[in-house]
């Protein structure tokens, strides 16, 4: 393993032009592009390219395309999960989500961080990543956007179009830009 695959994994600044990382996402996109393409009667071809793809997934999961991720192997989608339409998975750190989680359509889980105020090394593309953590039994609408390093705890709901920014407890209604809690459930 090279240097800056080590640097992104352990959370510290990291090249991503880096000619391993480029190959990793490259041979990602590879299958993400045989996923994409399959048809609406090839259930288990697609379910094959997911368990190549990702790190694991739980039996009575299932992920529509289109899917797109930077790597794959570092998302785990547990048991009986669903993610809609147009998922965007930016899985630089990893992303972990529960058991019985449904995710809208055209949800985004970014975990990419680029530096703000050092101008230089932003564009020198240096940048550095936060895992997302998606506890079991919860429900994020349609268009909702997860930001670096949150965890959302187990059985809560986010409301369609909301940007969480920040860690959400478990059994609560939340929705917002940003996302702030709403009631508990």
């Amino acid at each position: 393993m090279g240097e800056h695959k080590q640097r992104m994994l352990a959370g510290e600044l990291y090249r991503d032009n880096d000619p391993e990382l480029l190959a990793e996402r490259k041979h990602c996109q590879r299958l993400l592009d045989r996923f994409n393409a399959t048809t609406a009667d090839q259930d288990e071809e697609r379910s094959a390219l997911l368990a190549e793809l990702l790190g694991g997934i739980g039996e009575g999961s299932w992920v529509m395309p289109r899917f797109q991720c930077d790597y794959g192997y570092l998302i785990t989608l547990g048991r009986n999960s669903f993610l809609n339409y147009d998922a965007i998975l930016m899985d630089c750190a990893p992303i972990t989500i529960g058991d019985d989680v449904s995710i809208g359509p055209r949800a985004q889980l970014l975990t990419a961080l680029h530096p703000v105020a050092e101008h230089d090394l932003r564009r020198e593309r240096w940048e550095s990543a936060a895992p997302i953590s998606i506890g079991d039994n919860v429900w994020l609408g349609g268009g909702v956007i997860v930001c670096p390093g949150v965890r959302i705890g187990a059985d809560t709901v986010v409301g369609a179009g909301s940007v969480v920014t920040r860690d959400l407890p478990e059994r609560v209604l939340a929705a917002g830009n940003p996302c702030r809690v709403i009631r508990p459930l």
